[in-house]
């Protein structure tokens, strides 16, 4: 542990939140689930404490009724360890794109009491990183009254917008943990094989890639050894990509925003990601206001932006943040990107999908459920792929758009949605 007089421990680091504040937590790999835990003790103390975060990952309970008792959690993107709070009377979720996140707090209309971050320990100038999470962060600690930081040798520090120096955090705490990680290399389906290869066989050389995380990302990364020249401008980074960043497929050559450097908001995945991105310059971890700007996306040539859905109607309306009223994950930065990337030159937005859930239900429906949120309208929708097959319903009427989706579902639910395009359009 470093010696530095500044650190104290997790406990006394979290006295200063008071009743009635609001608190961020960073998310994803960088989530500080020690002070998180201290926090949570004073719960006897603490009432009316407003929780604000992304996704939060590790192993977390705030669904405890001792814990509902103090502490309201606003969610601005639903992850597992929050899904049952922000969907019952101690919760909520607030409907909203990711890049308009920052706004939230910059022009105070979720002002921050104390925010809560994991560290890199300082450099010898005194600058933290906030290493694999910038994204909503950088706001965050600019705009919050006091910031009380879990400092973390495990913690990458990353190049971009994530410096924090040690006069701005009014607490520290030295912590060794190991960061949560996400590992997607296990055996994946024959039908997200195919659903990788149909997304590949969309993607040009020179193209500029956003990816999630998950199977499908990683299947169609698989699948781009042999594409030359491709950028990458993109939320969140995932293992995936650092095969081809070592073999320089992905060089970031044609790009006209970020030359040479890949670009993102955070990262999750195992700790070979992270030690990939610590301290490599060629790697930028930034605001997800610049990240996820449509006009920043739109500026590359070729964006490509993949991402999935948890249902889309035969009209093209795509819900990918709940089902029906209950709020699975958040809009995050989906339309962002399909906005982004459908208004570059040569772009292309794409939705891909299984055609059918675990449970054999199709994801291709008639209706949306009752209650379901849109987060891709049909006029943003172009590209769907499924494992059945690719389409396209750029300036396809509603008819159109259909059979073409029916194309691509299941077999076995074929006849029904044949069935429900009649009703529907006689």
């Amino acid at each position: 542990m470093s010696q530095n007089n500044k650190y104290v421990s997790a406990s006394v680091a979290v006295q200063c939140i008071q009743s009635g504040n609001r608190v961020f937590l960073h998310g994803s790999a960088a989530t500080p689930i020690t002070l998180i835990k201290a926090m949570q003790e004073r719960h006897e103390e603490l009432s009316n404490v407003e929780l604000v975060s992304i996704t939060n990952l590790g192993e977390i309970d705030f669904n405890k009724p001792e814990y509902r008792k103090s502490f309201f959690f606003n969610s601005l993107f639903v992850s597992a360890n929050t899904r049952a709070v922000a969907n019952s009377n101690d919760g909520d979720y607030v409907p909203i794109f990711l890049s308009e996140i920052p706004q939230l707090f910059r022009k105070g209309i979720l002002p921050i009491d104390v925010a809560m971050v994991q560290v890199s320990p300082p450099d010898a100038h005194g600058y933290c990183s906030l290493g694999t999470s910038v994204d909503i962060a950088r706001s965050a600690v600019d705009t919050a009254k006091k910031v009380i930081a879990q400092v973390n040798p495990n913690m990458p520090r990353t190049h971009g917008d994530g410096f924090l120096h040690i006069s701005k955090i009014s607490a520290m705490v030295w912590d060794e943990s190991s960061l949560p990680e996400l590992d997607y290399t296990e055996k994946v389906s024959n039908s997200v094989e195919k659903i990788g290869s149909h997304v590949a066989s969309l993607i040009e050389d020179g193209a500029c890639l956003q990816m999630g995380i998950g199977v499908i990302p990683d299947q169609v990364l698989k699948n781009l050894g042999n594409h030359k020249d491709l950028g990458l401008h993109t939320e969140m980074l995932s293992d995936g990509v650092i095969p081809l960043l070592e073999k320089g497929v992905i060089n970031n050559s044609r790009k006209k925003l970020n030359i040479g450097r890949s670009v993102t908001g955070f990262m999750v995945g195992t700790r070979k990601l992270y030690d990939f991105v610590h301290d490599n310059p060629s790697v930028r971890v930034v605001d997800i206001a610049y990240v996820n700007d449509t006009s920043n996306i739109r500026k590359n040539s070729r964006a490509t932006a993949i991402n999935s859905a948890i249902e889309i109607d035969l009209t093209g309306q795509v819900c990918a943040d709940s089902i029906g009223t209950y709020q699975f994950s958040g809009i995050g930065g989906q339309m962002d990107f399909m906005r982004g990337a459908s208004l570059s030159e040569n772009g292309k937005p794409i939705i891909a999908l299984p055609s059918v859930t675990a449970k054999g239900i199709s994801r291709i429906v008639p209706f949306l459920k009752e209650g379901a949120g849109v987060v891709t309208t049909r006029g943003h929708v172009h590209w769907v792929v499924t494992e059945y097959g690719i389409v396209d319903l750029f300036g396809k009427n509603l008819k159109q758009r259909a059979k073409a989706l029916i194309r691509i579902a299941h077999p076995d639910h074929q006849e029904a949605l044949e069935k429900a395009y009649h009703a529907r359009f006689k």
